[in-house]
């Protein structure tokens, strides 16, 4: 079930160093804050053993795409290690939100009024741990890819029975594979600003540091680090 780095722990946590000094350059270009971005970890498909040596360093912001490996690989990982902020950054059945939401702190792909509705369903009950909502934005109207349309955003926040109940505070995109991204990122970032949301994630590990110049919050880094997945 699950991939073994290429790397080894002491390569894994140099890989680690080099992203973050990028991040670093790339915010100091923009006069940002690099305190202010969050890395998230991608650590899909990797078991515990590859993941322990960043946990031990003292990280603590990691990204699954999958609820069920997620359950199976982050439970004990959390209850040992309380200050871990696990993210969801990849689509959310309709089935697993329940799972979802006592597990993840932040969700980052509300793609659908169907999955909100769903998240209402849940939320207040007392085993749920997710503090932060991102919806997720298809920018590039790709029929293949989960996401709202632009259009639909407005729609979205102005509906109470959404924007009082839960904490819609941040925004997600993945540009079209295999173009620049940039434009891509300016719009959500110019969306986020339209309507006063505070977090964007936006950036994986081929274009995390354009994705910083135009206001990234949250980037999603898994291969410059882990290598590859079998």
């Amino acid at each position: 079930m699950y991939s073994k780095s290429i790397f080894s722990h002491d390569e894994i946590l140099q890989n680690f160093h080099s992203v973050k000094e990028r991040m670093n350059i790339a915010a100091q270009s923009v006069g940002r804050d690099v305190n202010d971005i969050h890395l998230i970890v991608v650590t899909k498909t990797f078991d515990s053993t590859e993941i322990q040596p960043l946990i031990d360093y003292g990280h603590r912001d990691f990204g699954e795409n999958r609820v069920q490996e997620a359950e199976q690989k982050w439970a004990g990982l959390k209850n040992d290690n309380p200050e871990i902020n696990l993210h969801l950054i990849g689509h959310l059945q309709t089935n697993k939100a329940k799972t979802a939401l006592s597990l993840f702190d932040s969700i980052h792909t509300l793609d659908s009024k169907k999955i909100l509705v769903e998240i209402l369903k849940h939320i207040n009950r007392t085993a749920s741990v997710t503090k932060e909502f991102f919806i997720e934005l298809n920018l590039g109207n790709e029929p293949q890819k989960y996401g709202l349309a632009q259009e639909e955003i407005a729609i979205l926040l102005e509906d109470p029975q959404y924007s009082d109940k839960i904490g819609l505070n941040g925004l997600m995109c993945i540009p079209p594979y295999d173009v620049e991204p940039s434009p891509y990122f300016a719009l959500l970032s110019k969306i986020a600003n339209k309507f006063d949301i505070k977090y964007l994630s936006m950036g994986m590990s081929s274009d995390f540091e354009k994705a910083i110049q135009f206001g990234a919050t949250h980037v999603r880094v898994g291969s410059e680090i882990f290598g590859s997945r079998s």
